[in-house]
């Protein structure tokens, strides 16, 4: 229960902090990329680390690589469509993890607390057995016992519920930011068009 409990907070933090940091570099990149006279100029005004650099990095080297190579056959639309769309499926892997660990705590942490409630009315019981009465001090360590460990799985198993429902609806709108980015961006990239020419439709 302290390794659930332990792991359940520890990704409720540090999943919000990833999120945070993702939504921040889309306002940057609302503010500054869209402005830039070019795509290589626009990744350059991005941080080192934001995933809207890497997806405009991934795009440009896809274009680049589409000429002169076996790829050749495959237009560049598509090229360029299956390329960013792996980065966006990267992306969303890594804003995932952690999250099917707080399903499974959310679901099994109250079985847990369960299987300590029904230990300590065994030991309840047996001590009434010994005894051959069912005095209150026979019974009330055991019962007491029981009841902290049901208490101990509904404070594991509710922050690991509430955490999963609030951390996947942070990620579908952080999500949905890098989608639209990455749409607007294979715009560019098909029609060899200049980001200074104008700002394309982005997410709110």
């Amino acid at each position: 229960m302290a390794i659930m409990m332990t792991g359940t907070w520890y990704i409720i933090i540090t999943k919000l902090i990833e999120q945070t940091l993702l939504l921040r570099s889309a306002n940057q990149a609302d503010k500054s990329f869209w402005t830039a006279p070019s795509l290589a100029d626009g990744a350059s005004k991005l941080n080192k680390n934001s995933v809207f650099r890497m997806l405009v990095e991934d795009g440009l080297r896809a274009t680049e690589h589409h000429e002169g190579t076996l790829v050749d056959q495959i237009d560049l639309h598509t090229w360029v469509t299956m390329q960013l769309q792996r980065s966006v499926d990267s992306i969303s892997n890594r804003m995932k993890s952690g999250l099917a660990f707080l399903a499974t705590v959310g679901s099994t942490g109250p079985f847990v607390g369960l299987f300590g409630t029904v230990w300590g009315i065994y030991h309840a019981l047996t001590a009434i057995g010994i005894a051959g009465q069912a005095s209150i001090d026979k019974v009330a360590g055991p019962v007491g016992e029981a009841l902290i460990m049901t208490a101990i799985g509904l404070m594991v198993a509710v922050p690991a519920v509430l955490g999963y429902n609030w951390l996947l609806s942070r990620n579908k709108t952080a999500m949905d930011r890098v989608r639209n980015f990455s749409a607007d961006l294979h715009a560019l990239l098909v029609s060899g068009g200049r980001l200074g020419a104008g700002k394309s439709a982005r997410s709110a």
